[in-house]
């Protein structure tokens, strides 16, 4: 959904006394009293740091396979990995090398295989988009690297519960569509019943997710993206 495109229609149901909230894709601020997120850019560079370290341990080498040079949120998130692993808790981790798949999965696959010739001693890949996530853990089995080197990224459970089981990954993140479509609901009942009016500043609770509180733009972030790994990943996988 465009920010723009519901815009008018969403202020004429305001106008009229109705409740307004998006959720995931947002729109413009003038045509909602709030907007939640899944997630933000620091807390999604700060996960994918985090589970690059309990894959690899304090130390190593490792490269980023993004989508394409030009993806506006790629590079955010790419900027935010960076800043997290400017941190004094992971100066050893050293980033080699940032690639592009150009959101094709065998361009992604050879950044991949190229990155392991460039760097023999790479020890984890992040893929902070879906599509890359799976050719890069594909490239790993193939080349026979499991063990050796690990991928992390943001994925689909159901494109990545083989890579799982094949030891490829240990872990990876994507946010949880239950928990928010939960959270979503949780704060619009709360925004028709009065609880908040969704000024800056106002507190929303999330029920069993937690509360949020609204920035600037009348907006929040969920929660850090979740985490999927050996213990639920195949349940996940049958969802999406």
């Amino acid at each position: 959904m465009t920010p723009m495109r519901w815009r008018p229609s969403l202020k004429r149901a305001m106008g009229r006394g109705i409740k307004v909230l998006s959720f995931d894709s947002g729109v413009r601020k003038d045509g909602r009293m709030m907007h939640l997120s899944a997630a933000n850019d620091a807390l999604i560079g700060e996960k994918l740091v985090q589970l690059t370290q309990q894959a690899i341990g304090d130390s190593g080498e490792i490269a980023i396979v993004s989508s394409t040079a030009q993806a506006t949120n790629q590079n955010i998130w790419i900027e935010e990995i960076r800043k997290v692993l400017a941190r004094p808790a992971y100066k050893g981790l050293k980033l080699v090398s940032v690639v592009y798949g150009d959101e094709q999965i065998d361009k992604s696959y050879r950044e991949t295989q190229g990155l392991f010739k460039s760097y023999p001693n790479l020890k984890a890949i992040i893929a902070p988009v879906s599509m890359a996530v799976p050719a890069a853990a594909k490239a790993v089995q193939d080349e026979k690297k499991i063990g050796s080197v690990y991928v992390t990224g943001l994925g689909l459970p159901s494109e990545m519960a083989g890579h799982v089981k094949s030891g490829a990954v240990k872990s990876f993140a994507i946010w949880n569509p239950i928990d928010l479509g939960y959270s979503s609901i949780q704060a619009a009942s709360q925004l028709i019943a009065g609880k908040f009016t969704g000024k800056p500043g106002d507190k929303v609770s999330l029920g069993r997710v937690g509360s949020v509180v609204l920035d600037a733009n009348s907006e929040a972030a969920m929660a850090e993206p979740f985490t999927y790994d050996a213990s639920n990943v195949e349940k996940f996988a049958k969802i999406f």
